[in-house]
Order: structure tokens, then C-alpha cells, then sequence
């Protein structure tokens, strides 16, 4: 595995605020089980939290002691598998989603997460091919939308658009392409332009609606964007930060859309958690509502014996590794390893991960994000 620094990825500065140029404040499923045992398994997952010593050397120190061996080699399955399902026009596998900007950009990162980047390392050219693509897709507007398959069209387009601007914005400044700064700025813009007054975003580039789900998927490109040096004002981010934080229940959990009696979900929850972290809302006394999230958020470790329906399986493990993975401490040393095992167990032969509601492409490229969040490679994931 290449390092940071063979590969091309420069390592973020120590104490890097990334909306402080911008004028943020500087800081640094299967079977449901019964309802008491879901508490039962939440508590004990908790007091294990609690329990656990605290992380002396950082997540960073110590990730190799958790990327085991066979992690390694479930990764390299993985990325193997998407590389051989990747067309030479950049898409991947057939089906409703081949075509999906999300599941393109998802995939490219996935590979750049192993060390790779456009043009460079083994996975390269497939990740040069899913820029290309991207890029083809980004119309005039800015507007990053892929053709849709008519008997399974995309009807929640930003999605795509947020995560393939974020892709963007990761490999600006080391991909050939000359029109990535350009198309970049215009996707931003688009971002910038759809913003509603409640300070989110829905499912199409229209003032309109919004949901706390398409809202962090936003907030994570404007920071990767910010990360690269795309401009992002300072009012934008605060209306997202109001947003999300508005759609907390008491629980700590959050609900889908600003309207009374919203329940609280694991995967939406864990994605919101991310995006406070992702505007710069990290410390205690800065945003209390990512202490209660966590706390939500710990009834949900997976543990053997413990299945839970969940149709957004890998979305919400994404974010929730990534959230664990900002939280640091005993909330990273305790999650990561639970998740990586639950992951190795699902595997399949081919090297591919499952997901029935997107593709196995989608899937994969989850999986493999998930287990090589701890590499630290690409900017948009660093602590």
C-alpha cells in the first residue's frame, strides 16, 4: 500500500480548522430484534464505551493495529471486484445505478482511499475514469447529473450531484483534467444557489424542500470544496449548521425533515453527526448536540447475536465510522473494530458486498470506505 506521500496525498496540517479562512470559529438489517433487547444491547454498549481505556496514541498511531491482515486483504477483494465491474466509459456494473454520479464518485473514492489517485497508483486509471465521467456530466449550470435509466430513473438527483462535487473537490490539484477548477466552482455555485431558507437542501437543485439526509450529503462537498480552496461563505454553512441542529429530537437522535412528531433513525442520525462535524462543530461546549448524537448513536454498535433491519445499511455505517472516526477516544477504538468484523463476515467470495436498494457496486464501495477510513489518505475523511 502506498503512502501519502507516494501516492500524491498530502497529509492535512496539524490543528487545520477547515472553514476557519472562511470565518468559522477556530475549533480545532435483517431481523428487528425486541424492544428490550435493543435497550439491553444499547446499555451494554454504552457502559463498554465508558469502560474502555482511553486511546493514549491517537486514531491515527494506532489505525495499523486495527487494519488487521485480513482487513487488508478483504479490501484488496473489494476494490478488485469494482475494478473489474467498471466500463470504460467510467460507470459500473448494469442496472438502474450503473450510470449513478453517487455510485461512480463513490467508487472513485473508495480507491483513492487505498491510496490511488487520478492517473496513479494500482487502481489509477479507474479513478482517472470515474473524473472523466464526472466531469462529461456536469453541465453548464454545474449541474452534475448522469443520464437516467428510464425504467429505474434517479429521483433524488442531488445525492449524485453532492457526492460527485465532492469527489471533484478530492481530486482537484492532482488530475490532468484542465476543466476540473471550472466545472468544481460551477457545482459549488449550483450547492450555494439551491440552498432553502430553512438552511438545507432536498432532492432536486430548486429552493424548495430539504431534508437533514441531502443536507449533510451538501455540507460535505461545500467542506471538501473549502478544503481544496473553493470559496464558501461563512452564511451558508451557519444556515446548514441551524438546519441540522433544528432536526435533533430530545433522544439525540434526528429526524428526516423540519415537521413535528419526525422519529429519530440510525443511519440519518449518524449522517447528521457528520455533517456538524463537517461545518466545524466539534468540541463539547461548541455543539453539545454532537455529545447527545453520539450517545444515540452507541446503541447501534454492531454485536454478534444482535441483527437489526435496516434499509440503508451501508449509508448509515458510512457515516457512522466516519463520525466515530471524528469523535476519536473510546467511541473510534470500540466501533471500528465492531464494524470491521460484522463487514469481513459479509463478503462474498467475489470480493463484493450486497446492497438490494442500489447496486453490490454501491455496496462494495461502502464497505471499503468503511474499513479503510482509518488510512487517513483522503482529505475529506482526515481528523
Amino acid at each position: 500500500m502506498q503512502s501519502r506521500t507516494e501516492s500524491g496525498i498530502a497529509a492535512k496540517p496539524t490543528g487545520c480548522n477547515p472553514w476557519a479562512l472562511s470565518g468559522l470559529p477556530v475549533r480545532p438489517t435483517p431481523l428487528p430484534c425486541p424492544g428490550w433487547l435493543a435497550l439491553v444491547a444499547g446499555a451494554a454498549a454504552m457502559a463498554s464505551l465508558a469502560a474502555a481505556p482511553a486511546d493514549k496514541d491517537g486514531p491515527e498511531k494506532t489505525a495499523a493495529k486495527l487494519i488487521t491482515p485480513a482487513t487488508d486483504r478483504a479490501i484488496e477483494r473489494g476494490l478488485a471486484f469494482l475494478a473489474s465491474r467498471q466500463h470504460k466509459d467510467g460507470t459500473f456494473g448494469a442496472g438502474g445505478f450503473s450510470k449513478n454520479a453517487a455510485v461512480v464518485s463513490l467508487c472513485g473514492m473508495a480507491m483513492m482511499s487505498g491510496g490511488s489517485t487520478p492517473g496513479r497508483g494500482p487502481y489509477g486509471a479507474e479513478v482517472d475514469r470515474c473524473l472523466d465521467y464526472v466531469l462529461k456530466n456536469t453541465q453548464e449550470s454545474g449541474y452534475i447529473v448522469a443520464p437516467s435509466d428510464p425504467q429505474n430513473p434517479d429521483n433524488r438527483p442531488m445525492y449524485g450531484h453532492g457526492f460527485a462535487t465532492m469527489f471533484l473537490a478530492e481530486c482537484s490539484g492532482m488530475a490532468r483534467q484542465a476543466d476540473l477548477r471550472v466545472k468544481l466552482g460551477k457545482a459549488v455555485q449550483l450547492i450555494l444557489n439551491c440552498q432553502n431558507e430553512e438552511g438545507g437542501w432536498r432532492y432536486f437543485p430548486i429552493r424548495a424542500e430539504a431534508d437533514v439526509s441531502v443536507t449533510v450529503c451538501q455540507v460535505m462537498a461545500l467542506r471538501a470544496a473549502r478544503n481544496a480552496g473553493v470559496f464558501v461563505p461563512r452564511e451558508k454553512i451557519d444556515l446548514a449548521i441551524d438546519y441540522i441542529k433544528k432536526c435533533q429530537n430530545p433522544d439525540g437522535g434526528f429526524k428526516y425533515i423540519l415537521a413535528p412528531g419526525g422519529e429519530s433513525s440510525f443511519p440519518r442520525s449518524a449522517a447528521a453527526i457528520v455533517g456538524l462535524y463537517s461545518a466545524g462543530i466539534k468540541e463539547i461546549d461548541q455543539g453539545p448536540e454532537v455529545a447527545r448524537g453520539l450517545n444515540y448513536l452507541v446503541q447501534y454498535i454492531p454485536q454478534r447475536g444482535v441483527q437489526r433491519r435496516d434499509l440503508y445499511y451501508f449509508y448509515g455505517h458510512y457515516y457512522a465510522v466516519l463520525a466515530m472516526w471524528q469523535a476519536g477516544g473510546n467511541h473510534w477504538s470500540r466501533w471500528y473494530p465492531a464494524i470491521r468484523e460484522e463487514l469481513l463476515a459479509r463478503q462474498r467470495p467475489t470480493g463484493s458486498w450486497v446492497d438490494l436498494s442500489v447496486s453490490n457496486e454501491f455496496a462494495t464501495a461502502m464497505a471499503c470506505l468503511i474499513l479503510q477510513m482509518a488510512n487517513n489518505y483522503v482529505p475529506i475523511f482526515q481528523r
